[in-house]
């Protein structure tokens, strides 16, 4: 609209606009816009875990071979004087060279048993071929599939040759004799590790990896050709799996620098920290750190695993640093190969990357096999040289005057580091380098909380960070920490633990073989620790008992049962919902906990949580009912009494508001169908014979023969947009409302004889589409049997049909169930059917075929109701007139032929045996799902297994993963409608001010006063008869709904912007529309007048409309029973209702009105009460008796007062007071209007006053507290419709007289609108809605012509 600039600035009464959007909108409470509505109900993707070491290794056995032939130099090297010569920090040339060759060696052996004391260790000083053949050879066969380790030390030889040679002995020592690497690589097998410590080192492994393929390749060749000699020979370990460890690259020597020992590769793998504190003493920078020599670093106090000492603390300090360099710097699964599989592979890698820095710097390049990138750079190594430092100049005064030593900062520092990367960072970046630093620290009691604390931080990220540390080797340390008795970890190991399972749930078994599931069972029974943490115990528990029997069992010893039901009423929601979650699991098919419950009662203790306010813990006591009874041990008529009482309790949910507790509940009922299988398919015969010969009294047999509407001329017909309501509705037009008008064309294309469905419950069935039985055949029951079958039994009194015997639980739980398969929620529908359709499946194989030949012609069943002739495709109504447009267009799919039109869904129908039908078994369902032949049929029913198992394996919800979803996201984040800085918020605060500037500028207008109403500013046809019109209170969106779809149009552009199809069936139609939210994320209500509440997203714009919820608003409205409207007018309201909508017989459909300040939905229509529901609970809270005999065709109400009034079909208007008990809560009935109320309406102001109209054209005033109308205003006879303007005091009627009357407060006409501008000026069809704009003065009209016009004031107002 376009505004004077003026108006816009005007400052509405002294507040400013963002204040005054502030003060309204933000307050206002938004409904059903929770996880469970915007989510789909399932569980997250599992991420693959790599983490868990599928391979985890011991190096058991090391061959030490050193060929150094002391005093000997091979003739290939030169050395330098004075010369590098200490070999394991022993001087060869200071004792005897045999001396010295054993005393090296033992050395060496003491070096390696630091790192793994536990190694078979075998020397092999100065050996021949046969020798190292024999060691190796013996060594392997020990190992068996363990590492090996083959050191060798060829400091005493020649280099090794291009050709892939190392050199050794011969006996006498006279010469030297090469060995190649193909042979040691026979002897050695895999998996193996080699660490070559000698000049040129690298053309070893340059070799090895060329012996290796060459090997790969005669394997393959002996693979093909069978002659081979290698074919007979057992096959050979693959090299793949060796490492190597080289002390150079291959054109390099090794340093002869005297100050570095001459294994100065040998050193930096096995005596780490020595090295490095020498060579930084060798360093320049060393003179900064004065008072410290080489003969004082020999004095460092300290044993290398005592962490407390200043050794101890350099070598922890050098594994983290080292950890983390690898961690950072490796492909992640190169990380989980060499530093987590083998303890001594990691460290020997740990120390290759201190090699790596230290002989780089003389020139010395190590290798490895697999390579790894370098990380001689890397920053960390800076906080090494730090550490070192620190350490090193405390030295002089700690052992010459005995000071006590100072730990180092470096872990503290880190850790502010990892804290600093938790604070500051943004959502997408590099993980931080400080995690393996942090695991370090859960080593230290010192640090354990910080480190706890952040690593639960980190942890909160999301399921990445979780994989991340559980990928660094987070596990073991977290459940080691588990057997701690410190009380101040609990809060934080819980988080962290329910982070993991959340992510992880294989780690199940893990806790219960650690006995960790004690420690989460010590801190639900804890009544000190806050309800979160409880919360979070009692998830890791559920995990634990999930589908896990020895989990279960270990709970159940540690009293799991009795813990829960004591917080069964904790006022925390979450941890009720997860205690139900948790008790449904641990007796899921485990008996002796269902016995325990059973004495506990814990059924009972359950029952309370049925009537819970929060919908997701109703959901989880409905699945601990469902798994209590699905327990598939034998009955005793303890249990069966007990299965019986809980069916009767779960049956009372049947009508709750939220489709997430009915989805729940089907399941619940399926494991009790399951249980007594026999019993309901009695059941099911009984009602599939009923069904058969009973006749429903339908709306429309009642109805004149001519009352479908006229077929439309094609060009109007629009195709419907796709519906998702999370699934498809499925193709919802074609099972619900194309229903029979496709018999005719179940001809079998094929021409071969085609098998009837067992009993051919229907003709209709053909229709439902997709879902079908155990391989998505047809259904037995179509929706049309089943909805007849639910009439059929709200009917006649079942009892005198089946005998008092059977009019039991199983009955009843059969009706539930016929009731929840019409549910107006696809996906509860879809349940209901499979079950109801495995039982009638069963039902009809399992018959006698004799009792199904006696019962007359069971395939030719009636119509389920005769509305549609077969020969109309369209109903009446708005549905689309092509089957093949609308099965296509109503699912997200490429259009393709319509399923319903495929060759033989049913063949027609051919008389046999005498005219009957032929019976189930000689023609069993399609041949793919059960194997035998016919004549075997008879035992089919004899062996449920496999169909019992179909019905409950495919029966889930998927709620109790999705709710295990909260503990792998975020909890810790601000969420997105609290961040100012978000998109969302930003959204938001755009929405407020647009709706604070719309109101601003109506009121300008609507306050100067509207004399005229007639400018046309919108027309244009509708695809069906509009029955229903909302404008959007704040954008420029009109709704209009026809029979079962709706439309919506843009009034400002003048284009269509959505039209979908609402899913009601097909004898329904829509009676009320409602935004919900409209100040905020817009939802669209409808209600049709078989009672159902549909509530819509996502329409109007580019996506798809979803369902976002759906439930049975009046239970007891069947469009069948409507009474006609007991009033002296009765003729002329009967005939203008026929003349608006022949279906309506008079009814009022559904009414409501919508509170958004308190989030409630009053409901009303054809019945005796005004229900109330939450919909922050969703579920009824209150029904209030009319106490009239007639129907309610009209509601308004005012929450300020808490008052509703409502209009009635014998002219009563009558006010409620909602605060008062449902037997003095009508306050006020006036009964001065002769006639059917059209329209009654209660102003919202502190003294507003009721307005109402009648048929007749009266409209009266009352004061709420006057029993007299204050005023009234007589307009035309015979009105169609009213609406009255909420803020402009205009109302304007529609007659069927074919014109539309305005009328402002006095009851003056302002305008008369009879023609439609335009060329033709075409006259009004008879007004079928209207429907005044809430702030603007715009009014939008319906009329039985399809067209849909918006009338306005005058422009120069606008």
């Amino acid at each position: 609209m376009k505004m004077d600039s003026d108006l816009l600035h005007s400052p509405a009464v002294g507040l400013t606009e963002e204040e005054e959007a502030d003060m309204n909108d933000w307050k206002l409470p938004l409904a059903f816009m929770k996880k469970r509505h915007s989510e789909k109900i399932e569980g997250s993707k599992a991420l693959a875990q790599s983490w868990r070491m599928k391979d985890r290794m011991k190096t058991v056995s090391v061959a030490l071979v050193l060929c150094l032939n002391v005093g000997v130099d091979p003739p290939d090297v030169v050395k330098t004087s004075p010369c590098a010569r200490l070999e394991c920090w022993i001087d060869p040339l200071s004792m005897s060279p045999q001396k010295a060759l054993e005393t090296i060696g033992a050395n060496l052996q003491k070096q390696y048993e630091n790192w793994q004391p536990r190694a078979r260790y075998k020397q092999s000083l100065d050996p021949t071929v046969d020798e190292v053949k024999k060691l190796c050879t013996s060594l392997r066969r020990n190992a068996k599939e363990e590492r090996v380790l083959f050191h060798y030390n060829g400091h005493g030889v020649p280099r090794p040759t291009v050709n892939g040679e190392i050199w050794v002995f011969n006996k006498n020592y006279t010469q030297y004799i090469p060995l190649s690497i193909y042979d040691l690589q026979t002897w050695m097998g895999s998996p193996s590790i080699f660490v070559y410590d000698c000049s040129n080192a690298g053309i070893i492994v340059k070799s090895f990896k060329q012996f290796a393929l060459q090997r790969e390749q005669e394997l393959e060749v002996a693979a093909i050709n069978p002659s081979h000699p290698l074919a007979q020979m057992p096959l050979p370990p693959s090299m793949k799996n060796c490492i190597q460890l080289a002390a150079c690259e291959a054109s390099e020597l090794l340093p002869m620098n005297p100050d570095l020992p001459a294994d100065l590769f040998t050193s930096c793998l096995t005596t780490p920290i020595k090295i490095a504190l020498r060579w930084f003493c060798m360093q320049k920078s060393a003179k900064l750190v004065p008072g410290v020599t080489l003969d004082l670093i020999e004095k460092i106090p300290g044993r290398l695993n005592d962490r407390r000492t200043p050794l101890g603390e350099l070598n922890w300090i050098f594994t983290a640093i080292t950890d983390t360099i690898a961690w950072n710097v490796l492909p992640r699964d190169l990380f989980q190969k060499l530093f987590r599989q083998d303890l001594l592979v990691a460290s020997l890698f740990r120390n290759f990357l201190l090699a790596e820095r230290i002989m780089r710097s003389y020139n010395c390049t190590p290798v490895s096999s697999p390579r790894l990138p370098p990380t001689y750079m890397h920053a960390m190594w800076q906080a090494w040289d730090l550490a070192v430092d620190i350490c090193l100049s405390q030295l002089p005064t700690i052992i010459e005057e005995g000071t006590a030593f100072r730990h180092s900062p470096f872990f503290a520092e880190q850790l502010t580091a990892f804290q600093v990367w938790l604070t500051m960072g943004v959502e997408n970046r590099n993980p931080p380098e400080q995690l393996p630093i942090v695991l370090q620290v859960l080593l230290s009691q010192v640090h354990r909380l910080r480190a706890l604390d952040l690593l639960g931080r980190f942890l909160d990220l999301g399921p990445w960070a979780v994989s991340l540390a559980l990928s660094v080797g987070i596990f073991p340390y977290v459940l080691k920490l588990l057997q701690s008795s410190a009380r101040e970890l609990r809060p934080l190991l819980v988080f962290i633990w329910a982070k993991i399972l959340a992510v992880d749930s294989s780690c199940q078994a893990d806790l219960v073989k650690d006995n960790g599931h004690k420690y989460f069972l010590s801190v639900l029974a804890d009544s000190y620790m806050p309800a979160e943490h409880r919360t979070m115990a009692v998830f890791i528990l559920a995990v634990i008992v999930n589908s896990y029997n020895t989990g279960q069992e270990a709970c159940l010893q540690g009293n799991l049962i009795a813990n829960c039901l004591e917080q069964l009423s904790d006022p925390h929601p979450l941890l009720r919902q997860w205690v139900a979650i948790c008790l449904g699991r641990i007796w899921q098919n485990f008996e002796p906990a269902r016995w325990c419950g059973v004495r506990d009662s814990a059924h009972e203790k359950l029952y309370t949580l049925l009537s819970d306010p929060i919908p997701e813990v109703r959901c989880a006591a409905v699945f601990a009912l469902g798994t209590f009874v699905g327990n598939s041990a034998e009955r005793t008529d303890h249990s069966t009494t007990i299965d019986h009482n809980l069916a009767m309790m779960l049956a009372q949910l049947i009508n709750d508001g939220s489709p997430v507790v009915r989805k729940e509940l089907v399941v619940a009922l399926s494991h009790l169908v399951v249980q007594y299988e026999s019993n309901f398919c009695t059941v099911a015969l009984q009602f599939i014979e009923e069904e058969k010969n009973y006749t429903v009294p339908s709306p429309a047999n009642t109805a004149e023969p001519g009352s479908l509407t006229p077929v439309r001329d094609s060009p109007a017909i629009p195709r419907l947009r796709s519906v998702n309501s999370y699934t498809n509705i499925r193709a919802a037009t074609t099972a619900r409302n194309l229903n029979k008008s496709l018999q005719n064309l179940n001809l079998n294309e094929e021409g071969g004889p085609a098998a009837f469905s067992p009993g051919n419950l229907s003709t209709s069935s053909s229709t439902s589409s997709t879902l079908g039985s155990p391989d998505n055949d047809e259904y037995i029951l179509s929706f049309e049997t089943i909805d007849k079958m639910r009439r059929v039994s709200s009917y006649s009194s079942l009892n005198s049909l089946i005998g008092v015997s059977f009019n039991s639980v199983y009955t009843q739980i059969w009706r539930v169930l016929l009731h929840l398969a019409a549910d107006p929620f696809p996906e509860v529908s879809d349940l209901a059917m499979k079950v109801l359709n495995s039982i009638a499946y069963k039902a009809t194989m399992n018959a006698r075929p004799q009792r199904i030949l006696d019962s007359g012609s069971l395939t030719q069943s009636a119509p389920a109701s005769p509305t549609s002739k077969g020969t109309h495709i369209h109903q009446a109504g708005g549905s689309p007139p092509m089957p093949s447009a609308s099965s296509s267009s109503l699912t997200n799919e490429v259009p393709k032929p319509p399923a319903r039109e495929q060759p033989a869904t049913r063949p027609p129908y051919t008389p046999t045996l005498g005219g009957q039908a032929p019976h189930s078994h000689q023609f069993p369902r399609t041949r793919k799902m059960f194997d035998k032949g016919p004549e075997q049929a008879g035992e089919d029913g004899d062996d449920p297994g496999g169909h019992r198992n179909y019905i409950s394996a495919a029966l889930q919800t998927g709620l109790c993963d999705w709710s295990a979803k909260y503990f792998a996201q975020p909890v810790m984040k601000i969420p997105d409608e609290h961040d100012l800085e978000s998109q969302v918020r930003m959204e938001r605060q755009w929405r407020f001010l647009r709706n604070t500037r719309v109101r601003r500028q109506s009121r300008g207008i609507t306050q100067r006063g509207v004399s005229r109403l007639d400018d046309q500013i919108f027309i244009n046809r509708n695809p069906g008869v509009p029955s229903v019109v909302k404008f959007h209170p704040f954008n420029t969106c009109i709704a209009v709904a026809d029979k079962d779809s709706i439309c919506f149009w843009d009034w400002e552009k003048g284009e269509r912007l959505d039209y979908f199809y609402n899913g009601n069936p097909r004898y329904t139609r829509i009676t009320a529309m409602e935004y919900l939210n409209g100040h905020d994320c817009s939802l669209l209500l409808t209600a049709t007048d078989d009672g159902a509440l549909r509530i819509w997203k996502n329409f109007a714009d580019q996506k798809n409309p979803e369902m976002v919820t759906a439930w049975q608003g009046l239970s007891d409205m069947l469009p069948t029973t409507r009474g006609q409207p007991t009033s002296s007018a009765h003729s002329l309201a009967r005939r203008v209702s026929i003349y608006l909508d022949r279906s309506k017989q008079g009814g009022a459909g559904m009414v409501v009105d919508w509170e958004q300040e308190t989030g409630l939905l009053m409901t009303s229509g054809d019945v005796r009460v005004v229900r109330i529901w939450d919909t922050d609970r969703e579920m009824k809270v209150q029904d209030i008796p009319t106490g009239a005999d007639s129907c309610v065709t009209s509601l308004s109400c005012d929450s300020q007062r808490s008052l509703i009034v409502a209009g009635l079909g014998d002219g009563s208007v009558r006010v409620f007071d909602r605060r008062m008990g449902p037997n003095e809560c009508r306050v006020m009935t006036y009964r001065e209007h002769g006639a059917w109320v059209v329209k009654a309406h209660l102003q919202k102001e502190t003294d507003g006053h009721i307005i109402s109209v009648s048929v007749n054209g009266d409209v009266r005033f009352f004061e709420p507290r006057s029993p007299d109308s204050i005023n009234v205003l007589q307009t035309v006879k015979g009105l169609t419709a009213l609406d009255i303007h909420p803020q402009a005091n205009l109302f304007a009627c529609g007659s069927m007289n074919q014109f539309i009357a305005v009328y402002n407060a006095n009851g003056d006409v302002i305008s008369n609108i009879k023609y439609y501008d335009g060329f033709m000026g075409q006259r009004i069809g008879a007004i079928s809605c209207l429907a005044f704009h809430p702030h603007w003065p715009h009014l939008a009209v319906g009329s039985n012509d399809y067209y849909m016009s918006i009338y306005s004031a005058e422009k120069r107002l606008r």
